[in-house]
């Protein structure tokens, strides 16, 4: 099992969170399994950049990402070097820290 250590965020996990994952889920869906309601607007699709997330330790264990995610990820709010698509990053058996950005490019949230 593969730890993910999630930094606090002000509304999705204000404590931040640690949980177990097996390796090969996406953290977008290990976010989700464990209650960090991450936005995901495309449904997981590498359609949007919602659920992009800032990968603090563990990035080289990541699957590589591809050119659609490269080009999305350049419209991402906050982008930085170690920036991936949650939907897109699978886990490996490296530990991995991750943070939420505090924005998205999505202007409208339902609930």
């Amino acid at each position: 099992m593969t730890q993910i250590i999630v930094l606090p965020h002000e509304e999705l996990c204000p404590a931040g969170v640690l949980f177990n994952v097996p390796a090969g889920i996406s953290i977008c869906d290990a976010l989700l399994q464990n209650g960090v309601n991450i936005e995901h607007a495309c449904e997981k699709s590498c359609a949007c950049t919602t659920c992009h997330v800032i990968i603090r330790e563990g990035l080289s264990s990541l699957t590589p990402s591809d050119e659609l995610e490269d080009d999305l990820l350049d419209k991402a709010w906050g982008l930085e070097p170690n920036s991936r698509l949650s939907c897109q990053a699978l886990v490996a058996q490296t530990d991995l820290v991750v943070q939420i950005p505090k924005y998205t490019i999505n202007m409208v949230k339902e609930g």
